[in-house]
């Protein structure tokens, strides 16, 4: 991790994480009062610098004199970019046990994603290993993305300095976060959307076309089409008894509401709720998604014959075709292929909103 020196070059790297205590304020909320402490706080940038075509990189160093002036001696900025796949996981935890007061993903839903699973290790939440250390490390964002799905659900626009001030007021609230599971494997974590078959293997495709912006949503549902074939799937809920759900198309499992660039797959999604919302399309053919993909994007679609919507503390989904090969991913990530339960953290991390 690099602290940020004069006009925004890189210091060495020598930073001690400190923290503050917490107060609470009405509703569910925790806010920090910079002007009673004497300690500063200390913020983890965590950026993407190839993100949305290296985009992502460019807006940032913009930012950074911006960051300096706006936060001044309040705030010990730290940042780190990331050189690859999962770099932003372990920065994260190490920035935790550090006791950083936040750490704020930059860059879009994959660079959130890899900063939340950096929350968790061996099945629980990392904690700070400072023993004066009185409140735990928030999740901030500053969305610079490609699609900046998880942003929508809070009405937050891909606008920087808006973000920036979020983080200025620090205002703390806990949201939940969902797990998914199988045996013998390491937990995985989403904040967003986790979804399973067309819209998995779509997501999958259209990950090797970021260089095309949105259009690569495009690009990958076409790919995702090409050899699609609906499956009959056993599904548990809540721990109860197994059903088969024949002809699956796609099963999206929100924690918030968006996914796919804009489409509001999971209206009633709500990361306060300490529910998960499951949609399950069926029986979908190619046309069907022609005909109403603009019920999609505006969340009206649950009313549509073979949609069906529940709220669930947990899901397991089982392939019983036999041929294998149902992809699953989370908030755009690709997770692999059935089976796997999907559950709800509630109230896992704290957010800075």
């Amino acid at each position: 991790m690099v602290a940020l020196g004069i006009g925004g070059l890189p210091m060495a790297n020598t930073m001690v994480f400190r923290s503050e205590l917490q107060s609470m304020v009405p509703d569910r909320f925790l806010g920090i009062d910079s002007s009673s402490s004497s300690r500063q706080r200390d913020l983890v940038f965590v950026v993407n610098p190839h993100g949305a075509n290296g985009s992502t990189g460019k807006e940032w160093r913009k930012l950074v004199p911006y960051l300096r002036s706006r936060f001044g001696k309040e705030c010990n900025i730290c940042e780190s970019l990331t050189s690859g796949p999962c770099h932003a996981i372990d920065i994260t935890r190490e920035a935790i046990r550090e006791g950083a007061d936040a750490v704020i993903a930059v860059g879009g839903d994959g660079t959130l994603h890899e900063v939340v699973n950096g929350f968790f290790w061996g099945g629980k939440p990392v904690t700070c290993q400072m023993k004066e250390s009185t409140r735990s490390t928030a999740l901030g964002l500053i969305p610079l993305g490609t699609g900046s799905d998880f942003a929508r659900t809070f009405g937050w626009k891909n606008d920087p300095r808006e973000a920036i001030e979020r983080v200025a007021r620090g205002l703390r609230s806990r949201i939940d976060v969902g797990v998914i599971s199988e045996e013998s494997c390491e937990n995985h974590y989403f904040i967003n959307v986790a979804d399973i078959h067309l819209s998995a293997k779509a997501g999958f495709h259209a990950a090797r076309y970021k260089r095309f912006g949105k259009l690569c949503y495009v690009i990958g549902a076409l790919q995702g089409f090409m050899g699609h074939q609906n499956q009959d799937l056993r599904i548990k809920i809540n721990e109860g008894e197994w059903e088969t759900y024949p002809q699956v198309t796609a099963i999206c499992i929100g924690n918030a509401k968006y996914f796919g660039g804009g489409m509001k797959i999971a209206p009633s999604a709500d990361p306060y709720s300490g529910n998960l919302e499951v949609v399950i399309l069926q029986n979908f053919k190619w046309y069907d998604f022609v005909l109403k993909l603009h019920k999609l994007y505006n969340g009206t679609h649950l009313s549509v014959k073979n949609v069906s919507s529940k709220s669930v503390l947990s899901i397991e989904v089982e392939d019983i075709s036999g041929k294998g090969g149902v992809y699953i991913q989370s908030d755009g990530e690709h997770l692999g292929f059935l089976p796997k339960k999907i559950s709800v953290h509630p109230g896992a991390i704290e957010m800075i909103v």
